[in-house]
């Protein structure tokens, strides 16, 4: 595989000392990142087969889930929605225009920073999920439905250490480069 080769040029500077996995170990890590890799493709399947029901694209309806997720009652800014897509703010500016015109999105300026919009779900959006919402809901249980409250904590956590993790190690690797 490419990517032992790669990976042995990242150099480890973590608070935690380096441990030298064994051959299974690589193999073991090797195949969940491979299930990783098909839980994304999964999940962004599912993105567009949603996104369809809505005429927008897959990423129109993850900007959309991120308003839904981040807007707390005063709309969300440009900035928040990137941050939480990991894409860049002139894309989604670009594609929250394209939403505001079909009507699924509200933009207005910020009344205490003129540089800023803040973004909300229009009604037709909101209608349009409400509408969805069992589907949704019995995706999301079928998905989940062998995870307990405690076991579904455990697995946020781990996530959120290997997204810190992959985080750092993307830098390394582009430091490299």
């Amino acid at each position: 595989m490419p990517y032992r080769h790669n990976a042995q040029k990242i150099k480890v500077t973590a608070l935690e000392p380096a441990k030298a996995p064994g051959t299974a170990d690589c193999d073991l890590s090797y195949q969940v990142i491979w299930d990783f890799v098909s839980i994304s493709n999964n999940l962004e399947d599912i993105r567009r087969a949603w996104a369809k029901l809505f005429g927008i694209s897959g990423s129109q309806w993850l900007i959309l889930m991120a308003i839904s997720d981040l807007d707390k009652g005063n709309g969300v800014s440009v900035g928040d929605v990137s941050e939480k897509i990991h894409a860049v703010s002139t894309f989604v500016t670009t594609q929250t225009k394209i939403l505001e015109r079909l009507g699924l999105i509200n933009r207005v300026t910020s009344t205490t920073d003129a540089r800023v919009v803040l973004m909300s779900l229009s009604e037709t959006a909101r209608q349009k999920m409400t509408e969805l919402m069992p589907r949704w809901e019995a995706l999301h249980e079928y998905i989940f439905r062998d995870f307990d409250a405690a076991a579904m904590n455990d697995v946020k956590a781990k996530l959120e250490m290997l997204k810190r993790r992959t985080k750092v190690a993307m830098q390394r690797v582009a430091e490299d480069n």
